[in-house]
């Protein structure tokens, strides 16, 4: 799937980012995996598709443009991310649960 110019991996379900483990109003978000450089939805997503074990983002990387809006397309940093909860582009809001996952995406 494409959301704007990245491709999406795993269990997809719609242009916005969601996928079959989160398909909420919020779940529009992908993370960009640093141990394999490529877009998916969830950690669930990345787990199941991809042939390695996930790794997270570490802290001293905060600047990476690793989050993609499923909105608008665009991408933010970690910092942006972490700070606003939201799209630092078209202010589109992202699941507030997904905190309890971040231990998964950033050390």
């Amino acid at each position: 799937m494409r959301v704007g110019v990245h491709r999406v991996h795993g269990a997809v379900v719609d242009a916005q980012t969601r996928c079959a483990h989160w398909a909420g109003p919020l779940d529009v978000l992908a993370i960009l995996f640093p141990c394999c450089g490529r877009w998916y939805p969830c950690h669930s997503c990345h787990e199941e598709h991809a042939d390695h074990p996930a790794r997270p983002w570490p802290a001293r990387v905060r600047e990476a443009q690793a989050l993609l809006c499923g909105v608008c397309g665009e991408t933010s940093s970690i910092d942006e991310y972490l700070a606003a909860g939201q799209c630092a582009r078209c202010r589109a809001g992202f699941n507030p649960n997904c905190s309890l996952h971040h231990h998964l995406y950033f050390a």
